[in-house]
């Protein structure tokens, strides 16, 4: 191909002025105003230019920016645009093995001129050149570099981009499971050097639940393969388990031929303490689930309401409210117990005493048989009183045999306990009607 005319030259910043910092990128394509559209339609003209660009000290991000705008020139799959990747075929007169090779050197002389420095290229652009890489069977030095770069910005991909279709005739799922498990092992490999923060980690993490979801509904996603990518992050990485609760759900929804043995290793990467409530309410009830899983989710939930409860402020110990819980001190614990044990051995001297007092009025009760004991009996339970309030109240007044005032029992005075067990001393006779009641 004919070498096409160099551009004008034109001045070069080494450090452009702020204000060129804030401009969007057709701003910043106007500003190198040698990337005209002769200049770009050969790949070493512009490898040049990019080398010669890096020379004057351009931004990273700058350089990035550009290569990831003119790529999408020739190689349409990379510019994240679905309508402008499927409305240029290749030409008639191309085989497709060239247009194979052809898109192989341009992937390989991308990645080779792309800025060293880390977060210079947009994560998203990276991942569909991979994409586009093990597409045509880029060169392995080259899918090496493109991962490593991926998995150095995780955190700033997105789930459409990640989802990267398997190009290979061994693999027997859609998605390219293997791959992404490698990335996200890389990530978590920079987390424990302590390179990445903890919310890039949870972003990570939520990145990877959705991704489970979605591969989850392929019928040739293995076990194994599932629970690598889930075990692939540290357990602190979720702070909630509902993505991975979903994922396995739907998993176990879309391979219903799951052992039972391989159900309870799946749920064992559960952790139920950090299940919102309507995500344990759904596992409460989830017959697809293993009994065991359901009864921890179950006593996870139970756990957490009793101690919501124990830790509630109630009753003299909340001092103002929305104050929260109260801690009681050593020595105020020991002084509530000690008198929950006086109050306990009060009441089990009151019901001693109690029974006491009935056997009392039992015992003469049978002495005035052929009297009007009975007369005293029934009207105790016409008042409604139990055993233990008969033999609690006016004890002295029975004791002391102290008369009750009336006659035959119809104009009687208000029926009090002394009254009643003056009754039984007089032994008067009783009346016909309450000798019926007892026959």
């Amino acid at each position: 191909m004919e070498k096409p005319p160099s551009p004008e030259p034109v001045t070069v910043y080494a450090n452009p002025p702020s204000h060129h910092h804030q401009e969007t990128f057709a701003g910043e394509m106007e500003y190198y105003s040698w990337f005209d559209e002769a200049s770009i339609q050969d790949m070493n003209y512009f490898v040049k230019t990019i080398t010669g660009i890096k020379s004057k000290g351009i931004r990273p991000d700058l350089i990035g920016s550009i290569i990831a705008h003119y790529a999408s020139k020739w190689l349409p799959d990379l510019s994240g645009n679905v309508s402008a990747a499927t409305v240029t075929p290749p030409p008639p007169t191309e085989s497709v093995t060239a247009s194979v090779m052809k898109k192989r050197f341009f992937v390989e002389t991308l990645t080779g001129i792309l800025p060293p420095e880390k977060d210079s290229v947009p994560c998203n652009f990276l991942l569909r050149l991979l994409r586009t890489a093990k597409m045509v069977g880029a060169n392995q030095n080259y899918l090496t570099e493109l991962e490593n770069r991926v998995s150095w910005q995780l955190d700033q991909a997105s789930l459409k981009e990640l989802m990267i279709p398997s190009f290979s005739h061994t693999c027997g799922t859609l998605l390219d499971v293997e791959l992404v498990t490698r990335l996200v092992k890389k990530f978590a490999g920079l987390d424990s050097e302590g390179v990445k923060t903890g919310a890039a980690l949870v972003k990570v993490a939520k990145l990877v639940d959705s991704y489970l979801a979605e591969a989850a509904i392929d019928g040739g996603l293995t076990l194994p393969e599932l629970i690598s990518l889930a075990e692939a992050l540290p357990s602190h990485a979720r702070t909630t388990e509902d993505g991975l609760y979903r994922a396995i759900d739907t998993y176990l929804k879309a391979h219903p031929q799951v052992m039972k043995q391989e159900r309870k290793e799946l749920c064992r990467l559960i952790d139920s303490r950090k299940l919102s409530p309507e995500a344990a309410l759904h596992a409460a009830q989830n017959d697809r689930l293993p009994v065991r899983s359901i009864i921890r989710v179950l006593f996870t939930e139970q756990t957490k309401l009793s101690r919501h409860v124990d830790w509630s402020p109630s009753g003299s110990h909340s001092s103002e409210p929305g104050s929260g819980p109260q801690c009681l001190s050593k020595r105020e614990m020991n002084v509530q117990q000690a008198e929950i044990k006086r109050l306990r051995d009060d009441v089990l001297r009151l019901q001693s005493e109690c029974g006491a007092m009935h056997m009392q009025m039992e015992r003469l009760m049978e002495k005035k048989s052929s009297g009007g004991g009975s007369k005293g009996f029934f009207r105790w339970k016409r008042l409604g009183l139990g055993p233990s309030i008969r033999g609690s109240v006016g004890v002295e007044k029975m004791m002391n045999g102290e008369e009750e005032v009336g006659d035959n029992g119809e104009e009687l005075e208000p029926r009090t306990p002394g009254n009643m067990k003056t009754r039984l001393v007089k032994g008067r006779t009783t009346p016909s009607r309450w000798r019926k009641s007892m026959s």
